[in-house]
């Protein structure tokens, strides 16, 4: 059986209600949520599949438990691993760098050999640019909790439905 993890900060409300609510969505009791704040290369490398929460602060940036963890992880091989990406993000405050914490993330798990998937559509949102975008699609799952939260259980059911396939 393949481990699954949900890598985030507790200490975040928002992006903890939309972790709590992929796992919900899995309904799979062997899929855990672990603290971003805590974990190290060795504890990461130890899953085979990583869900990564990953909000854009302030002007398209990581936050800092991210940017303190990455260089950990830089000498990490992930070819075999799948890595889906979900990020909170305001398109109306930020338009011009909406969801970059993504983006950023997507990139830096590529650059380890890891295979992102849980692409999504980028309609339905309004911003002017973003890191996180690919053609039509962002990397990721993109959740504007400040502007759309009324759409947050549909996006996220939906993309917990494409992750266990890719997961498969």
């Amino acid at each position: 059986m393949k481990k699954i993890a949900i890598v985030y900060s507790f200490n975040t409300k928002k992006t903890s209600k939309i972790a709590e609510m992929i796992k919900e969505a899995f309904n799979d009791d062997s899929v855990e949520m672990v603290n971003a704040e805590e974990i190290n290369a060795e504890k990461f490398n130890a899953y085979d599949q990583l869900i990564l929460g990953v909000p854009t602060w302030f002007d398209g940036e990581l936050p800092n438990y991210w940017d303190e963890l990455i260089p950990d992880l830089e000498e990490l091989d992930l070819k075999e691993k799948k890595v889906a990406i979900f990020g909170l993000g305001d398109q109306k405050g930020y338009p011009e760098n909406f969801q970059d914490g993504v983006g950023i993330m997507a990139e830096f798990m590529e650059s380890l050999g890891a295979e992102i998937v849980g692409f999504t559509s980028t309609e339905g949102y309004a911003y002017e640019r973003s890191l996180a975008e690919r053609g039509d699609q962002f990397v990721g799952l993109a959740i504007d909790y400040e502007n759309q939260s009324s759409k947050n259980k549909e996006r996220v059911t939906g993309w917990v439905t494409d992750l266990k396939k890719a997961f498969s």
